[in-house]
């Protein structure tokens, strides 16, 4: 503690001073278990599959970005370990015509920092569908079809937040602000799925997972949204729900980090499941982990749902 007093201090004056606070005194906590997980599945099995069998159909996936975007290859590297046939799609690609939605099961929005945020939390990708016509009627009709489904991570999560409107069963989303530290925060974080209609999370109910964080606006706005609505929140070392810093790292109410559709098939999410579909990619494991890491199973259970097996 008297080690890390100088950095509180340097801290408090740089970023919020409570947040400093909430991080300095949580040494004083001798009984802390630190990160801890705990799974309700085997992330090395693949759900619903056939002993000796593999399935060689390869539903075609589209991994949307737009500039400043840096998220793209490791999301595609996922998919396509799920099954998916990856396509990379720049936002240009829509623009000018050179790709279809109607081509795809699958849409997936990127993190990373679209436009450099400089319109704040994914605005400026989000204003790019919603002002061009063409573009707004060609996702909200992939939106509407029974037989797709869309995930946003980190930057497309804030985008795609604001498609909400566009987005059947998703009404309730909220958007997300500065985080209550008042820095862009990455960090290694503990989050447990909630039961949810997702598509991306059956299976996985109850499970308190590790996940990389990076975002400087991950909070959720709660205005007329209440606690307890989500798919997945942060929890801390005793795998309590929690808003305290930097077990939460961005401060939203309860934690809350993911959300989902009434139909589950559209899903949005501020932490990083593709930096953890691989054991190796995690930066601490308990062992829990051989092959697959905890997020392996997210994307195999896209590809149950696009492939109906």
């Amino acid at each position: 503690r008297a080690w890390s007093s100088t950095t509180y201090r340097m801290q408090s004056l740089r970023d919020n001073p409570v947040t400093a606070r909430e991080e300095y005194d949580n040494g004083l906590d001798e009984h802390d278990p630190g990160l801890t997980y705990s799974l309700t599945y085997n992330p090395d099995e693949v759900p619903g599959a056939k002993k000796g069998k593999t399935s060689k159909e390869k539903p075609r996936v589209a991994i949307m970005r737009e500039q400043g975007v840096n998220g793209h290859i490791e999301m595609a590297a996922a998919f396509a370990l799920a099954g998916f046939e990856s396509v990379d799609v720049h936002m240009t690609d829509f623009m000018e015509g050179r790709v279809d939605l109607a081509d795809f099961k699958g849409l997936v929005a990127c993190g990373g920092f679209s436009y450099g945020d400089v319109l704040g939390a994914g605005s400026g990708w989000a204003r790019s569908i919603l002002f061009n016509n063409k573009l707004k009627a060609m996702f909200k009709k992939f939106f509407a079809r029974k037989d797709t489904f869309s995930l946003g991570v980190c930057n497309g999560c804030q985008m795609l937040s604001q498609l909400k409107d566009i987005i059947p069963g998703a009404e309730a989303w909220p958007k997300f602000v500065r985080n209550t530290s008042e820095q862009f925060e990455a960090r290694f974080a503990t989050i447990e799925i909630e039961p949810s209609p997702s598509i991306f999370f059956k299976g996985m109910e109850g499970s308190r997972l590790p996940i990389a964080v990076a975002h400087g606006e991950g909070r959720v706005w709660t205005d007329g949204f209440t606690p307890g609505k989500c798919a997945a929140h942060y929890v801390d070392g005793r795998g309590q729900a929690t808003e305290r810093y930097p077990y939460n790292p961005n401060g939203s109410i309860g934690g809350q980090t993911a959300f989902t559709t009434k139909d589950g098939r559209a899903t949005i999410m501020m932490p990083h499941p593709e930096r953890g579909f691989r054991a190796c990619q995690l930066s601490y494991n308990d062992g829990s982990f051989k092959v697959n890491g905890p997020w392996m199973r997210m994307f195999q259970n896209a590809y149950r749902f696009a492939t109906g097996k």
